[in-house]
């Protein structure tokens, strides 16, 4: 299995992840045009896709969607929610007949050698999922854009290779900082977003002894910092209630501009 950040943050969204045999996006919320860069800067161009998975509607998810799937053909998958939001906010432009494809969380689904299985996250949109995937033994998941998390979540994220994990906003940060008072609230709600503390309670639940990588993703641009989130997780699980210290694994921190290392694993 491999993964890769394109873009991950406030501002824009887009994981590859794929095997031997099958090349996937999560969200496309950059523009087309970077999409496409972030592939090549790989090895890979838009026409290798065997399809995008959407978590959620929102434009930082979906900024590209419409672009890239006319462009190629490439199917749409998202949950019936996210999809009636899409189609009937017009959000992508006009999709050709046949390429969306609707999923339901908890229910598998099996493209070439990788199994997608949707799960359900708490955030402000229609009906938003993470994703856990498998293939030839690995497995993976992309777990962003959470208010909170339940002992539900914690069970999609056992015994994972590789784990693409929320850490959106340092709370001091965002209590002193411009943002206005609604939105602060949005943020810091149970339908809002992880913050770095929330990000390393739960990382610490779900360490193992075989976790290969862990990268920190959908920073705030103007809540955040790379080396805060990645030194107040650390913190979190060095000191937490677990057998780890931080430094027994690889954490890396996903950025909005730069495309990241492609994990093999």
């Amino acid at each position: 299995m491999k993964i890769c950040s394109l873009s991950s943050g406030s501002s824009g969204n887009c994981i590859f992840a794929g095997s031997e045999h099958v090349s996937l996006l999560f969200d496309a919320g950059i523009s087309g045009k970077k999409t496409e860069e972030g592939l090549n800067a790989i090895g890979y161009t838009g026409s290798d896709l065997d399809g995008i998975f959407v978590t959620h509607e929102h434009l930082d998810h979906i900024k590209g969607l419409g672009v890239l799937a006319r462009r190629h053909g490439i199917p749409i998958y998202a949950t019936k929610g996210t999809l009636e939001y899409i189609e009937s906010h017009k959000s992508c432009g006009k999709i050709p007949e046949g390429l969306y494809h609707e999923i339901k969380a908890d229910c598998p689904v099996t493209i070439g050698d990788m199994t997608i299985e949707p799960f359900r996250i708490s955030h402000d949109a229609a009906e938003p999922v993470g994703y856990h995937l498998s293939s030839e033994g690995r497995t993976a998941a992309i777990a962003t854009d959470m208010g909170t998390y339940t002992d539900y979540t914690i069970r999609h994220l056992q015994n994972l290779d590789v784990l693409l994990l929320e850490a959106n906003h340092d709370v001091n940060m965002l209590e002193a900082g411009s943002y206005p008072y609604y939105l602060k609230l949005r943020i810091l709600s149970d339908k809002g977003h992880l913050s770095n503390e929330a990000s390393g309670k739960l990382l610490s639940q779900v360490l193992h002894d075989n976790m290969r990588h862990i990268i920190l993703g959908h920073l705030s641009d103007e809540n955040n910092y790379p080396h805060l989130a990645y030194q107040t997780v650390c913190t979190e699980v060095t000191e937490g209630d677990n057998p780890y210290h931080a430094n027994d694994f690889p954490i890396h921190v996903a950025r909005r501009d730069t495309v990241g290392e492609l994990l093999e694993i």
